[in-house]
């Protein structure tokens, strides 16, 4: 409030500073906070334990939306908070600290001498939340220790579990192909049909069909601007390099392949009234790249009848993308110490940023129907029970080896605990070029095939010779059937683990 922190008195369940009231209730096997504060705006909130921790502890946390290649445990008490979750290890046992899935703050953790801090950020915007004469409730907190022979990733993926009552599925194992990392953009109906056609056929054996996502350059675009994602974007209609997209879904299908479609579901186009933008924020000077404001009914419904129009066309599967960094205008490893800065607000108010996040999820989930939604650049804890599958890293590469193993298999190892228990996760894809070395693209393809984790294959005509078809064929096989979910074996000392079990085998990379 007003910058400052205030002390709150109390004790036990209550606790208070002037009109606003923390409460605090064991129940359900959680400690449930909620909140009210009728008459102050209320930026963020901390609960502090007196809690000591082991100086040879290693320290593990989340990340908000994608991981940026930097997940690790830390030697000694990190001096960062830990988004979502804290695991603590002492080289003997596991402690985990977090909150449950589907909270209305957004909520990290930061491990201090003899005391763990818990954030809970209340703003709208980059503002303190007006919550009116609303309770708020804020976040169910859960915590566990490891139990006798189980390991720190086995304690993790056992948290993640209990932190997500009601996980949202596939009904099968999830894999295909995705045209992004050999087009970026510069594809067609012409291209995506001979990439699926091609590819198909190494699927042919599997009961299980695989997928074939078209990603970004599909869309309508401004022809006075053909080639930005901006102002004359426009996610309802196809541009004339794609046509009919019924018709292309469904010659997908007569392939051997489940269509699937990238989306962006916040961007503004030039017919949008400024009064329906969410206002320029700092770093932003392109009048001619805005976004919708999620919290006026109207963009909702737009969102959900450009959604409703996939379903209509044929696609199964649609990914999203992009959300969280044009909700706020930050990329997740810029939410250090707050979701947004800048001092600016959403039109509504009365609601915390998560809430206006899931609300614009749920409404995605609903307008979706059966279709698989992907998130990509989507909140984690947010995404968990309402999506079949999430990106859990930044963009791998079809153009140099180094980016796909810093955000590819550092991704991997640190957020596979969350497969099964959040979602089915989206490492990305194997960007499949003639610019990245066979025999290291070999071994990501083969961490991905055998991990029980989704499989998305981005393939270059000119890279696909014989041997990686053969090879392609054996992972789309193992992908398609359920597998025991791959645990990093020197994940405490090796940000980027090169030892992996894998269906009951070491199995050692060459990164």
């Amino acid at each position: 409030m007003d910058g400052q922190w205030k002390d709150l008195t109390g004790s036990k369940e209550s606790w208070k500073y002037q009109d606003m009231t923390v409460k605090l209730v064991h129940a359900d096997g959680s400690l449930k906070v909620s909140l009210r504060s009728p008459g102050m705006e209320l930026s963020r909130l901390r609960i502090r334990w007196k809690q000591g921790f082991s100086s040879k502890a290693r320290c593990l946390g989340d990340a908000w939306e994608l991981s940026y290649g930097d997940l690790a445990w830390t030697e000694g008490l990190p001096s960062t908070k830990a988004p979502w979750y804290l695991l603590t290890n002492d080289g003997t046992s596991t402690h985990a600290f977090g909150v449950r899935t589907g909270a209305a703050c957004f909520c990290s953790w930061q491990a201090g001498l003899g005391q763990l801090d818990l954030f809970l950020d209340t703003q709208s915007g980059a503002m303190g939340v007006l919550l009116g004469n609303r309770e708020l409730q804020a976040a169910e907190i859960i915590t566990t220790c490891s139990r006798p022979g189980e390991t720190a990733f086995q304690t993790d993926a056992r948290f993640c579990k209990m932190m997500c009552k009601q996980p949202r599925l596939p009904a099968k194992p999830v894999y295909g192909i995705n045209d992004w990392y050999f087009a970026y953009g510069k594809n067609s109906k012409e291209q995506i049909l001979e990439r699926t056609a091609a590819l198909a056929v190494l699927a042919q054996d599997n009961e299980n069909r695989p997928f074939s996502v078209i990603d970004d350059g599909w869309m309508y675009h401004d022809p006075e601007d053909p080639n930005t994602l901006c102002w004359g974007s426009d996610f309802s209609k196809s541009n004339d390099q794609f046509g009919d997209m019924a018709t292309l879904a469904d010659e997908i299908k007569k392939l051997g392949m489940r269509p699937g479609l990238w989306t962006r579901t916040l961007l503004a186009n030039s017919n949008d009234r400024p009064s329906g933008l969410t206002p320029l924020r700092p770093g932003e000077n392109n009048p001619k790249k805005r976004y919708l404001d999620p919290t006026i009914p109207e963009n909702i419904h737009r969102i959900q009848g450009i959604i409703r129009g996939y379903k209509d066309w044929g696609f199964e599967l649609i990914k999203h993308d992009y959300s969280t960094f044009d909700c706020f205008g930050r990329w997740g490893d810029d939410m250090k110490e707050t979701t947004a800065v800048g001092g600016w607000h959403f039109q509504d108010r009365s609601r915390t940023n998560a809430e206006i996040v899931l609300t614009l999820y749920q409404a995605i989930r609903e307008a979706a129907g059966d279709m698989y939604l992907i998130g990509c650049n989507t909140v984690s804890h947010l995404s968990a029970g309402l999506f079949e599958l999430n990106r859990i890293g930044d963009d791998t590469s079809g153009k140099e080896w180094a980016r796909t193993l810093k955000m590819g298999v550092n991704s991997m190892a640190f957020r596979l605990p969350q497969h099964g228990a959040f979602y089915a996760v989206d490492g990305d894809c194997v960007g499949l070029t003639t610019l990245v070395p066979w025999e290291k693209n070999k071994q990501w393809m083969q961490l991905l095939a055998e991990s029980g984790a989704p499989l998305f294959i981005s393939a270059q005509k000119e890279a696909t010779g014989s041997e990686q078809q053969a090879f392609i064929k054996q992972c789309f096989s193992q992908a398609s059937i359920e597998q025991p979910t791959g645990e990093p074996l020197d994940w405490m000392t090796n940000p980027r683990p090169g030892k992996w079990k894998l269906n009951g085998r070491e199995v050692e990379f060459a990164w």
